[in-house]
């Protein structure tokens, strides 16, 4: 949270995020941690945020800090579907899955059990992802909208956005078609629009950078 929220201070707004910055590293935790599901079959995921019985406060309102999507892939023909939360506004997104040019190396580390060995990628042009998968689980899925690796994506970093999910527990379940239904509510539209909305909201209340208004369509859009 220290990071997300260094980032977001500039001349403009110095005068008053920067008191309030110092106030909130004092009385609130470095880290904030959420919670998510990621139920799978051989060609389908879905990916769940969880709500929190108590939600840690995200004071200076950044997307990058919170769980803003669910999100179903349907794997065998490279389609997703996505529910967004934006600006307390759910929007409904069906798309094709994004391609990402994974690198593989040869670094492994073990997640929740499995073996796992990391993959590298540039997403949304220039945005650097690290990932690490299992071949153990023979499934191309991940969280939120990352996949197309050769097994289940276990870990995942944006490290210059300061964020990771990790799996901490792997259940061996049957999964019913109930427990693999498309989110179906919200406005209908495209990332073209969603991305024109977001622009034109941010842009006309007036108080936000153009680095800031790039830094919120990059949370929703990821």
């Amino acid at each position: 949270m220290f990071a997300v929220i260094k980032r977001m201070i500039n001349k403009e707004n110095e005068s008053w995020y920067g008191p309030a910055f110092e106030a909130f590293k004092k009385n609130q935790p470095q880290f904030r941690t959420l919670k998510s599901t990621l139920t799978f079959s051989k060609d389908r995921t879905l990916f769940t945020p969880i709500e929190p019985e108590v939600m840690q406060p995200n004071l200076f309102g950044s997307p990058m800090a919170d769980q803003n999507n669910t999100i179903y892939t349907d794997l065998a023909n490279s389609l997703i579907t996505m529910n967004k939360t934006v600006f307390e506004d759910k929007y409904l997104l069906k798309d094709s899955v994004r391609k990402i040019n994974w690198k593989i190396t040869s670094e492994t580390r073990d997640i929740a059990g499995y073996h796992c060995r990391r993959a590298n990628a540039l997403v949304l042009d220039s945005v650097y992802v690290v990932a690490f998968y299992t071949d153990q689980i023979p499934v191309t899925g991940g969280p939120e909208s990352f996949s197309g690796l050769p097994g289940m994506i276990l870990g995942l970093a944006i490290p210059h956005e300061n964020i990771t999910w990790f799996a901490t527990k792997v259940t061996d379940a049957p999964v019913t078609e109930k427990a693999l239904t498309p989110p179906a509510k919200g406005k209908t539209t495209t990332i073209k629009q969603l991305s024109t909305t977001i622009h034109d909201g941010l842009k006309s209340r007036g108080w936000y950078s153009d680095a800031e208004i790039q830094s919120y369509l990059k949370a929703f859009l990821l």
